[in-house]
Formats: C-alpha cells, structure tokens, sequence
C-alpha cells in the first residue's frame, strides 16, 4: 500500500511539473552603476552627449498592451525630482529602445511611440545635469501596460504617470548614479 502511495505522489508530481515564472527585467547594454558621459546634458556645465540610453526588457507580462519608459532624477532640488524622460504606447512586440531614441530628430522609437513632455516642458530625452554635491539616482523604468495611453503628447509627465497607474501590469527598473 505504501508503495502505491508513493508511486502516485510521484506520478501527480511528474505530470505537474512546477514551472518557475521569469521576471520582468530591465537593462542596458551601455549603462553599469553610473551614467557615461553620453547621458549628461550638453549645457549647464556639462558637456555629455545627451543621449539616452540603450535600453532592453525581458519576460514581461503575456497579456500587455504596451509598454511606456521613464527616466527620473529621484534627488534634484525641485521638492518634487525631475523627469528626463517619458515615452508611452511603445508596442507590446518591442522590447528594445535604441541608444538616443530620446533625440526626437532622429525618429528611433518605434512606430506608435510617444515622447511627452519632460520637466523641462520639451519632448525626449533631457540628459543628466545633477548640481555639485552628493551623486543623484536616477531611476529607469520600463511599465509594462494593459492598454495603450490615450494622451496627447504634450501631456506632463504627473498625468502621463496618473493615467499609467490604473493599466501598470509589472514594472521593472534600473537605478544609475550621476555626479558633477
């Protein structure tokens, strides 16, 4: 009897093997724990590149829509951080941005794409220009999404961040540091 019992656990066992769900990751080929001079502003002192970053993502949720990215200084001195980038309805079937797809002259997003508005009150990528002081973290993330936005592109970024609330299925980040 014994050893029924055991033979059936261990038949129940194989035929439902346990599965382990990957997560939704985020990174980049050219970022490590700190931007390079291609991230940083080409003004207020510095003389970056102003380009943003390779970015790529994997195992996201099955069922997303899109994908929307963001860049934000989590330590500039405004009371509220700053964003350096916002880019929604990226397709569901994309899961690479380019390095400077936030130059909106060059046309790297891919089709559907939308760069709203920054803090700065411009589209794209502003790059990094953190005062003297202690390092700023700027946090990079990828939203993966149940549906596409339907906001226009000069949409700030708070009511792009409000209106992504209510469809964020997973989200996945990378924190690099910038200095001057």
């Amino acid at each position: 009897m014994k050893k029924i019992i055991a033979l059936t656990i261990l038949m129940i066992g194989l035929s439902n093997p346990v599965v382990q769900a990957q997560n939704f990751t985020l990174k980049s080929n050219e970022l490590g724990g700190q931007f390079t001079n291609k991230q940083y502003a080409n003004s207020m002192g510095f003389s970056g590149e102003n380009k943003s970053p390779q970015l790529y993502w994997e195992n996201a949720p099955k069922d997303t829509q899109s994908f929307a990215v963001t860049v934000y200084d989590m330590d500039a001195p405004t009371g509220s951080g700053f964003w350096h980038w916002v880019v929604f309805n990226i397709p569901a079937d994309v899961h690479e941005l380019k390095s400077d797809a936030g130059d909106t002259t060059k046309h790297l997003l891919p089709q559907g794409a939308v760069q709203s508005n920054t803090d700065m009150g411009t589209p794209g990528f502003v790059g990094a220009a953190p005062p003297a002081g202690p390092a700023h973290r700027y946090l990079i993330t990828v939203y993966a999404l149940s549906k596409k936005m339907e906001l226009e592109q000069t949409a700030t970024p708070a009511f792009v961040g409000f209106n992504m609330h209510f469809a964020v299925l997973s989200k996945a980040s990378l924190l690099v540091y910038g200095q001057k």
